[in-house]
């Protein structure tokens, strides 16, 4: 009898540590309540001017830690033509681009892509990719699920007090579970 006991405490001991990481629970940790991120606006960090790979504009408009990481949305404003970031992996996140003005050059994996004004693009996790601006200005929402650390890639980035050297890149890159593969797309 106490072997049968001691079974049973085994198992229900075990399941405890899987119950309490179940999406379930992971759902009712989230905000309960709505909120709106008016037209040129960031939420949380106002706005992000990058260094380094460009000179961008940021505008976080839902943080992974509105979602508990499952998500996070930025709308970029494009003030740099003719650049973009280097060829680049995601390891955890699969991102998604929505051009809202203006013209870019993409590549995913092996494939080129002329994107403009409505068009998409799905960037799967752990493929190689990059993308460069085309026209004078643009605008995309960049989509990333789950969240990952890219918020703090962009905050990291709009904090430098210099232009980063392209090893720096290659570095806030890496801790920020990204691995930077090659240079930046030519147009």
């Amino acid at each position: 009898m106490k072997r049968n006991g001691f079974i049973a405490a085994l198992l229900t001991f075990m399941t405890i540590p899987l119950w309490a990481f179940t999406p379930i629970e992971k759902v009712t940790k989230r905000k309960d309540k709505g909120f709106k991120i008016s037209a040129g606006e960031g939420r949380l960090h106002g706005h992000l001017k990058l260094k380094g790979v460009n000179s961008n504009i940021l505008d976080l408009k839902i943080s992974g830690t509105d979602t508990n990481g499952d998500l996070a949305i930025f709308e970029q404003t494009s003030l740099s033509p003719g650049r973009g970031t280097p060829l680049h992996i995601h390891n955890s996140q699969d991102e998604i681009f929505y051009v809202i003005d203006g013209a870019y050059y993409f590549q995913v994996g092996d494939e080129k892509y002329h994107m403009a004004v409505g068009d998409s693009i799905f960037l799967p996790r752990k493929v190689p990719h990059a993308w460069t601006q085309k026209s004078k200005k643009g605008r995309m929402n960049v989509i990333l699920q789950p969240a990952g650390k890219l918020e703090d890639f962009f905050v990291t980035m709009a904090a430098l007090d210099h232009e980063p050297t392209p090893k720096e890149i290659e570095n806030i890159f890496a801790d920020n579970d990204m691995q930077v593969v090659g240079p930046p797309l030519k147009l």
